[in-house]
């Protein structure tokens, strides 16, 4: 394989995802579900763990009033070890945005 293709393989497996699906309840106010997936190699993250970037990813969006209902984390229990070792990692955030008028 020569160095360029060698080169664009590397930064496509090295590189994170993240989604943000927002879902309108009101005018002012809302849900949402943030997604972030990173790469790991030898327990590092890269480009950064994978619930920072679903948090940033959040942070980002400048929705008033957030506030975070659940964060979950792949895990696969005892074999999370592996995932250490080499693997990809998923984190997910949901939670509501906005302001509610009673």
């Amino acid at each position: 394989m020569k160095l360029p293709h060698l080169a664009a393989a590397l930064l496509l497996v090295l590189s994170s995802c993240a989604t943000f699906s927002p879902r309108r309840s009101t005018e002012t106010s809302g849900t949402f579900t943030s997604t972030g997936r990173a790469f790991t190699l030898l327990s590092w993250d890269m480009p950064k763990s994978a619930i920072l970037i679903a948090s940033e990813n959040v942070a980002d969006q400048g929705l008033p009033n957030t506030v975070i209902d659940e964060i979950s984390v792949t895990d696969w229990g005892w074999f999370d070890w592996v995932l250490d070792i080499v693997g990809v990692r998923t984190a997910r955030i949901t939670g509501t945005w906005g302001y509610i008028e009673e």
